[in-house]
C-alpha cells in the first residue's frame, strides 16, 4: 500500500520544545495528528494540524478527561504491517508512525502543596494508553515521551528516512519505564493517603538510574546510583561535587550515613564515618572545635573516612581537615579560602548541599534472595522527658545531656552497638559486635579522648551485669539503654554498687 505521507499523533503536557519538534516531523514529510491544548498551540504557530476528533468523528468530552481514547486511534496505532490492511480500510485507521506524548505531571503535583482532587485529576488516562500500545507495537510505531529525545530522533529521520529499529527499541523501553514509574507513584500515593498507618500489599521500589557508578563495594561487582524517592528530603542526589574524583558506592553509602547522624541535631554537628559507623561526632558552635572533637575521638580510623557537617564549614575547619586524608566532605555550604583550602588534595570530594530538609517518615528496603525487607524509618529518638531512672541515683544535668546526645548518634552504629560519650562530643565507640560487653570493651580500648565521667549508650539492653562492670572500670557514670532484659534487676543492682546513674528509653535502636 502505497503512502503519500507518514502520521506523527502528538499530545503533551510539557510543551518545551513542541513547535520546532512538530515543524522538523512537517518537513520530513509527516502529517500531524493532534487534540486539546497541544493541538491549539501547533495551531497558534501556524501549523497544519488534522484533531483527532475529526479522524474519531467523535468530540472530546468530559471536560477533556477522554479526547484519543477511540478504537480509530489505537488502531492506527496497534495495527501489524502485512497482517491488518483488510481492516484498515475497513476502518479508515490512520496509520500513525510516531507517537509523542508526555503525561499529567502527577509526582510533580503531589510533591508540593495539594489536596487529593487535584492529586487525582492529574493521573493522565489516555496518555498512558497511547504509550503502551506504541510501545507494544514498537517495530512500527516510534514512541517518544521526552522533550530531550526530540532533536537526535529528528536527526535520525533527517539522516536515514526514519526512526531506526534500535532507537524503537530503546523509546520503548523508556515509554514502559515510563508508565511503570508513573503507576507506581500513584498507587504509592493513594496507599498512603487511604491507609498511612500500615504497609502496601504491593511494594513498589521504582529508580531511576541518576549514573554508572565504577564499581559496587569491590571492584569485580558492577553498580549504578538510582533515584527512588519521591519525599522530599537532604540527599546525596540532591547534593553538587565541587571537586574531586567521581563518587564510588561507598562514598555514597557513607555520605549517607554521616548526613543521617547529622540530621539528628539542631545545633551545629560534624559526624565522621568510616565503613557506615561512626569515628566520632560531636556538637559545638565552633564548628572547627566540634570537628577536632569528632577527630580526636577515633584520630586513626578517621583517616580515609568521610566528615558531614550541618553548618558551613569554615576556613579553620578545612584546614584541619587539611592535615589527614579523608574520602569526602559534604556540608550546606563553604567559606571561599575553606574550599581552596580543602582543594590542596587532589581527589577528595568536597559536596555542597545547601538545602537542607529535615528527615522525612518513609520505609527503608533491603533486598534477600527472592525477597525484599521493608520497614519504616528510624527517625524518632526518644528524649529526657522519655527518660525512666532506674538508678538509686539520680542523674545530674550534664549526665541527661550526655544521655540524650548518646542516645542520638548510637542508634547510627552498628549493632551489638556500645557508645561513651560526653555531653557534646563522643569518646569511644564499640560497633558491630556479636557480644554486648565484648562491645564495650572495645569502645574502652578504642577511646582516645578521657572516658572518666562519661556516658554509655547502649542500643539494646544489658544481658547480664558484665557490660556495667567493664563500663565502670572506664570510668562511666552514668547509662542510657532501652531496658527490657530478664535481668534487668541485676544490672540495675550493678549500676547502684558502682554509684551509676541509669535511665531506660524503652525504645530499642539496633541497626542491622
Amino acid at each position: 500500500m502505497f503512502r503519500l505521507s507518514k502520521k506523527a499523533l502528538i499530545s503533551v503536557y510539557e510543551k518545551e520544545g513542541l513547535v520546532e519538534f512538530a515543524e522538523g516531523l512537517i518537513d520530513n514529510g509527516y502529517d500531524i495528528i493532534s487534540s486539546g491544548g497541544t493541538a491549539s498551540v501547533l495551531e497558534e504557530a501556524g501549523l497544519e494540524v488534522q484533531r483527532v476528533s475529526e479522524i474519531t468523528e467523535f468530540p472530546e468530552i468530559l471536560d477533556g478527561r477522554v479526547k484519543t481514547l477511540h478504537p480509530k486511534i489505537h488502531g492506527g496505532i496497534l495495527f501489524r504491517s502485512g497482517e491488518h490492511e483488510e481492516d484498515i480500510e475497513k476502518h479508515a485507521l490512520p496509520e500513525i508512525d510516531l507517537v509523542a506524548v508526555n503525561l499529567y505531571p502527577f509526582e510533580e503535583v503531589v510533591r508540593k502543596e495539594h489536596d487529593l482532587e487535584e492529586a487525582i485529576e492529574n493521573i493522565d488516562i489516555g496518555g498512558v494508553a497511547l504509550l503502551r500500545a506504541a510501545a507494544k507495537n514498537h517495530e512500527r510505531v516510534a514512541v517518544v515521551t521526552d522533550p530531550e529525545d526530540y532533536m537526535w530522533i529528528l536527526d535520525e529521520i533527517e539522516e536515514v528516512g526514519e526512526v531506526q529499529l534500535q532507537a524503537k527499541i530503546k523509546l520503548a523501553l523508556k515509554a514502559f519505564q515510563k508508565t511503570t514509574s508513573y503507576d507506581a507513584a500513584i498507587y504509592n500515593y493513594l496507599h498512603e493517603t487511604f491507609y498511612w498507618d500500615s504497609l502496601p500489599d504491593q511494594f513498589n521500589v521504582v529508580g531511576k538510574k541518576i549514573r554508572d557508578l565504577r564499581y559496587g563495594e569491590n571492584p569485580d561487582q558492577k553498580a549504578a546510583f538510582y533515584k527512588t524517592k519521591r519525599i522530599e528530603e537532604s540527599s546525596v542526589l540532591k547534593a553538587e561535587q565541587l571537586h574531586g574524583k567521581k563518587l564510588s558506592y561507598n562514598n555514597i553509602r557513607d555520605i549517607e550515613g554521616a548526613m543521617d547522624i547529622v540530621k539528628e541535631f539542631e545545633e551545629p554537628a560534624v559526624a565522621a564515618i568510616k565503613h557506615t559507623n561512626p569515628t566520632g561526632v560531636a556538637s559545638r558552635e565552633d564548628l572547627t572545635e566540634a570537628y577536632k572533637l569528632a577527630h580526636d575521638c577515633d584520630p586513626k580510623s578517621i583517616y580515609g573516612g568521610i566528615i558531614a557537617a550541618n553548618r558551613e564549614v569554615p576556613v579553620g575547619m578545612a584546614e584541619e581537615i587539611d592535615k589527614i586524608f579523608i574520602e569526602a566532605v559534604i556540608a550546606p555550604g563553604y567559606e571561599d579560602e575553606a574550599v581552596e583550602v580543602l582543594k590542596n588534595k587532589k581527589n577528595i570530594r568536597i559536596m555542597e548541599l545547601p538545602e537542607w530538609e529535615s528527615r522525612e517518615v518513609g520505609y527503608t528496603f533491603q533486598p534477600v534472595t527472592e525477597g525484599l525487607l521493608v520497614q519504616e524509618k528510624n527517625v524518632d529518638t526518644a528524649t529526657k522527658e522519655d527518660f525512666k531512672i532506674k538508678s538509686d541515683r539520680e542523674p545530674d544535668e550534664d549526665e541527661l545531656k550526655a544521655m540524650e546526645f548518646g542516645w542520638k548518634v548510637v542508634k547510627h552504629i552498628k549493632s551489638n552497638a556500645i557508645l561513651f560519650t560526653k555531653s557534646d562530643h563522643t569518646v569511644g565507640v564499640g560497633a558491630g559486635q556479636m557480644s554486648r560487653v565484648d562491645a564495650v570493651k572495645i569502645a574502652r580500648m578504642k577511646a582516645k579522648l578521657d572516658t572518666e565521667g562519661a556516658t554509655m549508650a547502649s542500643d539494646a539492653f544489658f544481658p547480664f551485669r558484665d557490660g556495667i562492670d567493664e563500663a565502670a572500670e572506664a570510668g562511666i557514670r552514668s547509662v542510657v539503654q532501652p531496658g527490657g532484659s530478664i535481668r534487668d534487676d541485676e544490672v540495675i543492682e550493678a549500676v547502684d554498687e558502682h554509684g551509676m546513674s541509669m535511665a531506660f528509653t524503652g525504645q530499642r535502636v539496633f541497626k542491622h
